[in-house]
């Protein structure tokens, strides 16, 4: 009998339709947001949702893009404002896009991070993106009806693909800044008021959670060799007559610390890039892909070194060079890791490239 008495509490709830019971919610009352900006603002952060394109009734039409914009002193109370712009409710579990402006991220980007590491329905799986030159805001609104995530989505899967920017978690980036101090991520502006798309502009190199600077051209290629990542880009040279172009297809950078005693005297980058032949007038001979190798290592050479030169001026180790060489020399690596950033800003580089043509 026992039993049954601990059921009528319950039965009691579910009659009278009390309100600590979560309501069912159908699809298509959810704005299901997919696309988040964050920018510093006055009051104290700006945040942008976008749904992207959504359906319409039981045939499926899409209708325009809903972007909803609130600012506010803090980034929940932002997204909690959010809710009362639109008379669906504002769902943020299928959110897997962040751009950050230009300005919060030189202010700091720690407060936005920690906030999708413990909130409950965003999360550190979505794509991370610097906006350069450019709000957040302006780069959410930029899509127009159609929206940015479906732009934002080919990004992501080009850079996975070898064919566009290197493609970041904000999980990969925060986890960088916590254990080496230093992050990249792949930045973006709006292309103009007539192409409303969002164009590639290098990388956005992060230390201690804040903006230390940009990296693009060859220095922003050069960061990618680093990363052990193929470059999305043609090399293309002149041999006599003979025009040759050829794509990286596979890098492996592997770093190698240095010691004298207890301290470190230098480091050491041997990269080996796979690089193939993609268009050329005539059959390449010996010497000429000799030469052309030669060529292709000074290049590559050329992209590590301007690299270093920018991260090595913001004692940003954005690559995890020195944990990565740490790893053979671990005791070592131990005694020097909390000075790091010091002594990468002033170890001399020693660069390898050998380049293999397939």
């Amino acid at each position: 009998m026992k039993k049954y008495i601990g059921l009528v509490p319950v039965l009691c709830l579910l009659l009278c339709g009390c309100d600590r019971l979560p309501a069912a919610r159908e699809m298509g009352d959810m704005a299901l947001l997919r696309t988040m900006g964050v920018d510093q603002a006055e009051a104290g952060v700006a945040v942008t949702g976008s749904t992207g394109p959504r359906a319409k009734g039981l045939q499926g039409e899409e209708e325009a893009s809903l972007v909803l914009a609130a600012d506010h002193t803090s980034l929940s109370g932002a997204c909690l404002a959010m809710q009362g712009l639109s008379d669906s409710y504002v769902f943020f579990g299928y959110v897997d896009q962040l751009l950050l402006g230009e300005e919060l991220a030189a202010e700091g980007v720690r407060p936005v991070l920690d906030y999708f590491a413990r909130d409950v329905e965003l999360g550190l799986g979505a794509q991370l993106w610097l906006i350069r030159g450019a709000s957040a805001r302006e780069a959410v609104s930029s899509g127009g009806e159609k929206g940015t995530d479906a732009r934002l989505s080919t990004l992501q899967t080009d850079g996975e693909m070898g064919m566009a920017n290197l493609p970041r978690t904000a999980g990969e980036v925060y986890t960088d800044l916590l254990e080496r101090g230093a992050a990249f991520a792949p930045a973006l502006t709006p292309a103009g008021e007539e192409d409303t798309s969002l164009t590639e502009r290098g990388y956005g190199v992060l230390r201690d959670f804040q903006l230390a600077g940009w990296l693009e051209g060859e220095a922003a290629r050069g960061l990618e060799l680093l990363a052990g990542s193929p470059s999305p880009d043609m090399l293309t040279h002149p041999l006599g007559e003979n025009q040759v172009s050829a794509r990286i297809t596979g890098v492996h950078t592997r770093p190698s610390l240095e010691f004298q005693g207890e301290e470190p005297v230098g480091l050491s980058l041997k990269c080996r890039a796979a690089v193939r032949l993609e268009e050329y007038q005539a059959p390449l001979g010996a010497r000429e892909r000799e030469q052309l190798r030669d060529l292709l290592e000074g290049q590559l050479r050329a992209r590590l070194e301007a690299a270093l030169t920018q991260l090595q001026s913001w004692r940003a180790d954005c690559a995890g060079l020195g944990a990565r060489a740490g790893m053979a020399r671990p005791a070592r690596w131990q005694e020097i890791q909390d000075s790091w950033p010091e002594w990468f800003s002033r170890l001399p580089v020693d660069i390898t490239v050998q380049v293999d043509l397939t």
